[in-house]
């Protein structure tokens, strides 16, 4: 699937992809697009971030928040490393800067179409009075609803699938933000930061620990 606003743009890639050997569905409306995916599955989304009435950054939120898993490379103009880290987070498993080569994009669209489908995780995972589930996409302590985030939530997540065991960052980025680079910012702290405010600061016994120099580690009190 091709989800791009500009005519030129939309057409270059629908014929350029089909010439390599992809099958092409190209939309210029993204509502067009979303109600498609409702009915059809695809092994890739080329997705531009900026269109009119819907951002691309929102259309990806809400492809996720559906549970529709697909791969999405993101196509944008901007190259700061703030845009790119709010594509990551939305949920894009790659990110493109116009202009690029096609030849690249199709190298990018291999690489995460061979990608294996994901293993339907277990329902919940519990740890001391923490339990997630991952169906309702809630978490509780001590049988209190957590207000987390989506990016908290997968945060926590990967913290209880590795219990007792030192999470580093770069474990963090490529797990949970789907970076395989470090972008050289506090993004991890911030959000664990956050995310222990919220686990943590309101309970009596402290689960999310700093280990200096290493990472974090998750353990029943």
């Amino acid at each position: 699937m091709v989800v791009e606003d500009d005519a030129e743009t939309r057409d270059y890639l629908a014929r350029g992809l089909g010439e390599a050997g992809f099958a092409v569905t190209a939309f210029a409306e993204p509502r067009a697009a979303m109600l498609d995916l409702a009915a059809h599955s695809y092994d890739a989304i080329v997705l531009d971030r900026m269109m009119p009435g819907m951002d691309g950054i929102d259309v990806l939120k809400l492809m996720r928040g559906a549970q529709i898993t697909t791969p999405v490379i993101m196509l944008t103009a901007r190259s700061a490393i703030d845009d790119r880290v709010a594509g990551l987070e939305a949920g894009a498993d790659d990110y493109l800067v116009k202009p690029f080569a096609l030849s690249e994009l199709v190298a990018r669209l291999k690489t995460i179409a061979r990608r294996p489908a994901m293993a339907e995780p277990e329902a919940d995972l519990t740890l001391g009075d923490i339990r997630l589930d991952r169906l309702k996409r809630e978490a509780t302590r001590a049988g209190e609803l957590l207000d987390l985030s989506p990016l908290e939530f997968k945060l926590l997540e990967f913290m209880l699938q590795n219990p007792g065991t030192v999470v580093t960052k770069t474990m963090l980025l490529e797990k949970v933000w789907g970076y395989r680079f470090d972008p050289k910012t506090s993004l991890v702290q911030t959000h664990m930061s956050r995310l222990r405010a919220k686990v943590d600061k309101p309970f009596e016994h402290e689960m999310i620990r700093t280990v200096r120099g290493s990472g974090y580690v998750i353990d029943a009190p």
